[in-house]
Order: C-alpha cells, then sequence, then structure tokens
C-alpha cells in the first residue's frame, strides 16, 4: 500500500479528517482535523492492512505568521517497512489537540514536552505537566516570540 492508499483509506473509514495530503514527498503527510487525530491514529495502528505501531517522533512547531502552533506524527509501520506523517494545526492563542497516548504509550512524554516548551494543551493527557522545565517556569521557550526571562529564581539567564 502506498501514501495515496493510505489517504484514501483514512477519508473514506473516517470522513472529514484529511485536511491536505503530500504524498510524492521522502515522508508523505496528511494534514489532519484535530478532532479526528486519535481516529486516524488508532486506524493507523489497528488496520491489519496498515500496523503503524510505532511512532518514532511527535513534535511541535511554531508558525508564528500563520497564527498557528503544529504537532507532527512519525509514525511507521513494521510489517510493511512504510512510514507516514500526519499533521495538526492548532491556533497559537488557545492551542488544543486530544491526547494520542491511549494509542501510543510513546506519546506520553512527548505531549508533555511539547506542552512544555511550545505551550499545546493535549486533552485528555493522562499526567499534562511540564517534564523539562520548573513547575513555576513562564512561558514556552521555542515559541519563536519567547523572551527569555533576565533572572530566574535570582540566577542571571542572560549574560
Amino acid at each position: 500500500m502506498g501514501p495515496n492508499e493510505i489517504r484514501d483509506k483514512i477519508e473514506q473509514l473516517i470522513p472529514g479528517a484529511v485536511l491536505a495530503y503530500e504524498g510524492d514527498t521522502f515522508d508523505p503527510w496528511a494534514k489532519i482535523d484535530s478532532k479526528h487525530i486519535v481516529d486516524v491514529c488508532r486506524l493507523m495502528h489497528d488496520d491489519p492492512e496498515l500496523c503503524f505501531v510505532s511512532m518514532m517522533n511527535l513534535a511541535g512547531v511554531d508558525w508564528p505568521k500563520e497564527k498557528m502552533l503544529q504537532v507532527v506524527y512519525h509514525l511507521y509501520s513494521f510489517e510493511y517497512n512504510l512510514k507516514f506523517v500526519l499533521k495538526v494545526d492548532t491556533p497559537r492563542d488557545d492551542p488544543r489537540i486530544p491526547s494520542v497516548t491511549s494509542v501510543y504509550n510513546f506519546a506520553n512524554w512527548q505531549e508533555r514536552e511539547v506542552y512544555d516548551l511550545f505551550g499545546i494543551m493535549f486533552e485528555g493527557h493522562p499526567d499534562l505537566r511540564r517534564i523539562l522545565l520548573p513547575f513555576d517556569w513562564e512561558g514556552h521557550p521555542l515559541r519563536k516570540d519567547y523572551v527569555t526571562p533576565e533572572t530566574y529564581r535570582g540566577v542571571t539567564n542572560k549574560p
């Protein structure tokens, strides 16, 4: 099964889920409506024709000009030696995406990292709290508009 057939299967079984698609690239991808991301991940994981049982990576991206943040899910099927990427957009002013930890355990800490560094809320996550920064850190340092505070608890952050 190739990228076009994967997209077709998603569109057939979850109508309205695919918002954009690029199959003629090294890592074929589909942009998914956030309300469908858990169902799409479950389909990719459980369908015997797909078997995307591995989430290789989950990352955040900041698109300030578009006023959005994005979560990118890199999936892999060992059964068929296939890669496929799912992308989900969310507005910068209220970034919320359903958690996919119920499908991919791997997503647990990666969603926490994206929350910590980008401020994206993963709704339904079992333990969404900071993972890299102190609990009282203000802001999300991988957002492109982030300004590093001059001090933190009396320690100078800037040279």
